[in-house]
């Protein structure tokens, strides 16, 4: 199996294109600052992936930019803070200013010379539009957590994104044998990219850390097909089987 074999790149944004544990470090300071402890970066990521893979669960049709603020809110129950409504809201509308890793762009334009792009994201798509201007490219196809009315891992979302896929893009019905599923989450992509027989590309962001920071354990450990440790290595590693 070669980079240069697919058609399509479905990516998923958060985590993989942006830099969201450092996004949400940023954005819960005003709570962490009053707790009482200092909170390791690790023990925070870790904790507001539970209380978000939690609310998703049970709430599934509420756009992140909704889902967030509840997500505040437990955290602040979590570790004894008093919050106000108004500082659950504006963590809610934080995702805007969470920034991109410093090779996505590029290597996303470099990209988009060979494969249609699309983005399969545990997101709602005001929040993911101004996400994508720090992407600074055209995607062929969004696909949001809002459009699903169901966040990743549910099968939904993939089934989704998959018949929209197949119905044509640009023209073109693309099968499943077409696409390749890049992101850095085991837990949220590449477990059910395993289950829909997608072949799976991991970024893996965390390469120099423990744990899995702002995703769930997934368990098992899912099978990937490639693995480099951002997009720029991917970019360097197609260019390479081009040269080959």
């Amino acid at each position: 199996m070669r980079l240069t074999d697919f058609k399509v790149l479905t990516f998923d944004c958060y985590g993989t294109l942006i830099d969201w544990e450092s996004g949400m470090i940023e954005g819960l300071r005003p709570l962490t600052e009053k707790v009482g402890r200092p909170l390791g970066r690790n023990e925070i990521l870790e904790a507001h992936a539970f209380h978000e893979s939690t609310q998703q669960i049970q709430t599934p049709a509420r756009p992140y930019a909704e889902l967030l603020p509840i997500v505040y809110k437990r955290l602040a129950e979590q570790w004894g803070v008093p919050v106000t409504l108004e500082e659950c809201l504006a963590y809610g509308r934080s995702v805007g200013n969470w920034p991109a890793f410093e090779d996505s762009p590029g290597a996303l334009q470099y990209l988009k010379k060979f494969y249609k792009l699309v983005i399969l994201s545990n997101v709602d798509n005001a929040s993911f539009a101004a996400s994508n201007k720090r992407l600074q490219v055209e995607f062929d196809a969004i696909i949001t957590a809002e459009d699903a009315g169901s966040y990743k891992p549910s099968p939904r979302n993939f089934e989704y994104m998959l018949q929209r896929l197949g119905a044509g893009l640009g023209g073109e019905k693309i099968g499943k044998e077409h696409i390749l599923h890049t992101a850095e989450s085991m837990f949220h992509d590449h477990r059910p990219a395993n289950a829909f027989g997608l072949a799976s590309c991991w970024i893996y962001r965390r390469h120099k850390d423990q744990g899995f920071g702002a995703t769930m354990n997934p368990g098992t450990m899912p099978h990937v097909d490639f693995q480099f440790n951002s997009m720029a290595d991917l970019v360097k590693a197609h260019q390479e089987q081009l040269r080959a």
